[in-house]
């Protein structure tokens, strides 16, 4: 806070226009990092070129640090504090009870230990009605070890309306109703991570930490940085709070294709950046920076899949941390498209090092009451069985998927809705669902990859 009162002015557009793009140009000039994209091979294989990119992002970060929009000032770290920030990051993580415990930890491409899952709705807008039944869809799949909740958009059935009484309503109420969906899939202890219905402060103030809301001792705060590489007083007062808690934070980052990084080298290089300051401007215990391509606002895309495999790479290499990954497709439940989206992006989670995948934010999280659990335990069995898998055979793989789907990023299917999907008294899924489901898996095992079949129904 020191850093954010007393840091080098900087405007905002200033920052955006000309701080991001010299600084992020400079740095792929300087280590010969330009034109590395290889969108024929999306799945990276070198490791000198992830190598080469964690140098260049550790640099940036030294060179720009983080600027707090709320004073327009840069948050400047020197490398010494940067380093000793990784030296002193976690690098064990444990939660939940019985047989919901799990133990987070590094891991390294190619590692043949198998990872946890963060999954579940992710942030799409869920209805009060439905919250229960499609969150309860979620967390009776084994395969998946903690939930990412829904968003609300109404509260008591109001229109929830940012920075005010609303949202704080709504931040409760998510815990309150999350929890009862875990013990209802007889999951009591399973963590959480939350609030996903703060878009301000005001969601997480209420829903972390207080009488009745998310408890510190068994779910992780969340808290984002904004692209490129800023942060607010929303940000940091979650971040406050959340220490006053004594709960560990979970901070993610995207950086875009074709923002003001640049392509996808630019963006991969922000991303690493961004990952390595987490650990301080967000006191953060895990750490994300993961590409989002603007032209479809997805990351299942041949250059965004390069820009992750190469980031978290670079971050699991050097980083040896807490670090994940996140699927974004952009098409619809019910469709064979999200599920080859899916094998994309979490095939390049466990081939690249993430430690846990988080996601799956399906339809880019843009429609209301569009996501159900068979995605998200999809992508779970995707992630757990893709584990120890090399990546020039993980590559072959994509080569083969992206063919299916690429022409739709821009115009993808719609998809059905979660009572489309699934069935509200025995939460199964739907023949149709069930039937593309099967359907994509045998196209997958054809392929070379077999089922995670560790875990099963509740």
């Amino acid at each position: 806070m020191e850093k954010v009162h007393r840091g080098p002015p900087c405007p905002v557009k200033e920052w955006d226009t000309k701080v991001i793009p010299m600084k992020v140009n400079e740095k792929l000039e300087e280590y010969g990092l330009k034109k590395t994209c290889s969108s024929e091979n999306p799945i990276n294989s070198d490791d000198g070129l992830a190598d080469s990119f964690w140098k260049a992002a550790f640099d940036l970060a030294v060179d720009t640090g983080v600027l707090c929009t709320a004073t327009q000032r840069v948050i400047s770290f020197k490398e010494s504090e940067l380093r000793e920030a990784i030296r002193k990051a976690p690098t064990k993580h444990s939660r939940g009870e019985g047989r919901d415990a799990i133990v987070i930890s590094p891991r390294m491409p190619e590692d043949k230990k198998i990872g946890i899952v963060k999954s579940g709705p992710f942030g799409i807008p869920v209805s009060e009605s439905l919250w229960i039944p499609v969150h309860q869809s979620c967390a009776q799949y084994r395969e998946i070890d903690y939930i990412v909740p829904g968003n609300l958009y109404t509260v008591y059935g109001k229109e929830l309306k940012t920075r005010s009484p609303h949202e704080s309503l709504a931040g409760h109420l998510e815990a309150v109703l999350t929890k009862e969906a875990l013990k209802m899939a007889g999951r009591p202890s399973m963590p959480v991570d939350g609030v996903e219905t703060s878009p301000t402060e005001y969601g997480h103030l209420s829903g972390f930490g207080t009488p009745g809301g998310y408890s510190p001792n068994n779910n992780d705060a969340v808290v984002l940085m904004h692209a490129e590489l800023k942060t607010g007083f929303s940000a940091l007062y979650k971040v406050a709070h959340s220490l006053v808690c004594n709960a560990q934070i979970h901070a993610g980052y995207w950086s875009f294709i074709g923002g003001y990084a640049g392509g996808p080298e630019g963006a991969t290089l922000v991303s690493i950046a961004a990952a390595i300051l987490q650990l301080l401007t967000s006191q953060a215990s895990m750490v994300s920076g993961s590409v989002m391509d603007m032209r479809y606002i997805g990351n299942c895309g041949r250059d965004a899949v390069w820009a992750n495999s190469v980031s978290w790479q670079a971050q699991s290499r050097n980083m040896r941390r807490l670090s994940f990954g996140i699927g974004n497709p952009v098409s619809g439940a019910c469709t064979d498209m999200l599920l080859h989206e899916a094998i994309v992006g979490y095939l390049n989670c466990a081939v690249s090092g993430n430690a846990f995948p988080t996601g799956i934010r399906t339809a880019g999280g843009n429609q209301r009451d569009c996501t159900t659990g068979l995605e998200s335990k999809f992508a779970a069995e995707v992630y757990k069985t893709s584990c120890g898998v090399k990546r020039p055979d993980a590559n072959e793989i994509v080569k083969k998927i992206l063919p299916k789907y690429e022409d739709q990023l821009t115009k993808p299917p719609k998809g059905k809705s979660f009572t489309e999907c699934f069935d509200l008294k025995t939460l199964k899924p739907t023949k149709e669902w069930q039937e593309i489901y099967d359907r994509v898996w045998i196209e997958l095992e054809d392929l070379g990859l077999q089922r995670y079949t560790n875990h099963s129904v509740d």
